[in-house]
Parts: structure tokens; sequence; C-alpha cells
């Protein structure tokens, strides 16, 4: 059964979206706001509806593994398909039977850490334009943190080679007054001041800035370059030795991962003994 609105046609992608929950409701409100045309496909009939009434797309009640229901959605006419179920399995067979029954990119959600952990190699023999994991992301993003407490922000990108770093120049610090070229050998090498805020306004800063306490500095480097220029320029860097997460979840298990290779202790409490049971590489639970 299908449930579709009329209108006219946008000049965006063909976007196919298999699951309506918590994460498919997030894409479809940021990609209907870029004016994309999305068809949602969910099991749940009140699901579908929830979507379509509160969104200008179009809907499918059916299993999106089904090639009648991607057919239905108009896989011949996609340009992507993202499955976002809460099951991994579905989310791949999704992605499966799109390329097969299309010629469109497929983006699908696995979470599980034994299947995120053969991500590059779904990837390549499943044909998929990319894999996301949101709990694997979020619990990157807290151990950069973690690592780094004295920054403000901490974002890692080219596949985690690379950091953009944003830190507040405290009252004293080596780098208040002082010109970028004049920072000389503390420079040297691969770190790039990119950005400089203050009193509301962005520069781009060239070797005649000069930089001031309560300036929020943001510079470009290696991801193992971060910790050295922080030291040089006077900044502890305060990295946390312990850490005590509550709940075993799937964020937890990648968040302990992450912490364990930089040398963190983690303790986990959780009530389910068969969850800890599974735990592994010196967590204690």
């Amino acid at each position: 059964m299908a449930r579709r609105k009329a209108g006219a046609a946008r000049d965006g992608l063909n976007i196919i979206l298999v699951g309506c929950g918590k994460v498919g409701v997030s894409l479809v409100e940021k990609l209907s706001q870029e004016g994309h045309n999305i068809t949602v496909a969910d099991r749940q009939a009140a699901a579908v509806s929830a979507v379509t009434d509160l969104y200008d797309v179009s809907g499918v009640v059916g299993n999106g593994a089904s090639y009648r229901v991607q057919q239905e959605a108009g896989i011949d006419e996609a340009d992507i398909l993202i499955s976002v179920t809460a099951s991994d399995e579905l989310n791949l067979l999704c992605c499966t039977v799109a390329k097969k029954a299309g010629n469109c990119a497929t983006i699908a959600r696995v979470r599980t850490p034994d299947y995120s952990e053969d991500a590059d190699y779904l990837k390549e023999k499943l044909g998929l334009a990319m894999v996301i994991n949101p709990e694997r992301e979020a619990a990157l993003a807290i151990a950069r943190l973690l690592c780094l407490p004295t920054a403000l922000s901490v974002t890692s990108f080219a596949g985690g080679h690379a950091e953009m770093v944003r830190i507040r120049i405290p009252q004293g610090s080596k780098l208040d007054g002082r010109y970028l070229r004049q920072l000389g050998k503390e420079l040297a090498g691969p770190v790039l001041v990119c950005a400089v805020e203050r009193s509301g306004q962005v520069y781009i800063p060239d070797g005649g800035f000069q930089l001031a306490s309560g300036d929020a500095l943001t510079f470009i480097c290696p991801s193992r370059d971060s910790k050295k220029f922080l030291g040089r320029m006077g900044f502890e860097t305060h990295q946390v030795h312990n850490a005590l997460l509550i709940g075993g979840s799937k964020a937890a298990y990648y968040l302990a991962r992450r912490l364990l290779a930089v040398g963190v202790q983690v303790r986990i409490i959780e009530a389910d003994m068969a969850r800890c049971g599974n735990w592994r590489c010196g967590i204690i639970c």
C-alpha cells in the first residue's frame, strides 16, 4: 500500500529512505530542507503516516527489502537508497536488493560491532557508497574530547588521520600578544592555524595577525601532533587516565575500545551479566 503526495517535482536527488525511526525522521527533516525528492518506506503504516503528514514526502508501507516495495517506491529512478532500520541485516539486504533492482548509490546503517569492524569489506563486496554508525561516531567524538579536555572542540576527518582543534587562548599564554610569523619553530611542520574568533568576528589570519588572550583559535594538524603543539604552547592537555561508563550499550563498547587504545583504563557498570560476559579487550565490567 502506498501513500503518496501530489505536487511538483523538485530539482534535488530522488532518495528512498527505508526506516521511519528517529534516525530516519532526522534524515527526512534535513534532506527535505535541501529540496530532495524523498520516498520513505516502513512496515508500520502509522510510522509512514506520521512522516508523510509532517513533511512533504511520499510514503510506501511494506518491507523495504522487498523488490515489489522498492519498485513501488521508485527504485528505477532513485539516485540513492538509504536504509536505517533497527536491523543491520535488513539494512544490508535492502541495499543489496537496491543494487540489483536499480542503478543507485546505497547507504546502510550498521551498528553491530562485528559488522562495523568489517565495514570496508562490506562496502567493497556489497557496493555500498557508505556505512553509517551513529553510535560509533558519537563514541569517537567523546573520546577525542576526553583525550584533549582543554580543547573547546575536536573534529576528526580524513579517516581519523587529521584533526581540527579549537582552543581558547588564556591570559598569560605564550600565544598572547604574539604574531603568527613569530611562532617559528612552534608552527614548523604540519600545523596550520586556519581561523581566529574574536569579539564575535571570524578572521582568516596571515603571518601579520596578532593573537590575544580570549581568542578562540582553530588549527588543523595530523592527529598525532595536536598534543605536541599544545604542549609547546604551554597548554596542559589533562588527558583522562581512568573512565567509568554507565551502561554497556553499543556506544559504550565503541568508546571503551577507543579509550583503551590510547591508554585509558575503563570500567563499565552494567546490570545485564550476559552482556558483561560479551565484553573483551581488558574492560573491567
